[in-house]
């Protein structure tokens, strides 16, 4: 198990209950030993004008996802925050929700590398994402 940070689905879905994951309905759904699950709403919130996923929300669920994951492999008052995302928009979707898969590539103690994939409800793979995350000892 990767994780150093002991937390349960409703801690995590907490975490973003006050900000843009909860406007946008972002649900973490499962805790593997390795790798972290969260599903989004198709719906009004998440779409562009012309009814399909909307790409920037496609992003802000991979960085939601790999964002947790890394805090996950934090310790004490250690942050993690994003430094880079790349987004490929593979198929498009036009309802439903979609599910992103979170793995890690890379945790090191300063930087971390995780791989998001999002798929349909038909597990079609949709958006595959890579973020990189910064450790950081606040001042």
């Amino acid at each position: 198990m990767i994780w150093k940070r002991a937390a349960t689905l409703e801690q995590l879905n907490q975490t973003g209950a006050d900000c843009m994951v909860g406007h946008l309905d972002i649900q973490i759904t499962r805790m593997g030993d390795n790798e972290l699950e969260g599903t989004m709403p198709v719906d009004r919130r998440t779409t562009q004008p012309f009814g399909l996923l909307h790409g920037g929300a496609s992003v802000v669920l991979a960085e939601t996802l790999g964002s947790l994951a890394g805090y996950l492999c934090s310790e004490g008052k250690q942050q993690v925050v994003g430094l880079e995302i790349n987004a490929n928009h593979i198929r498009a979707v036009r309802e439903g929700r979609v599910r992103g898969v979170c793995k890690a590539i890379h945790v090191g103690r300063r930087h971390q590398v995780w791989q998001i994939e999002i798929f349909d409800q038909q597990n079609r793979l949709c958006c595959t994402s890579r973020l990189t995350t910064a450790v950081i000892d606040p001042a």
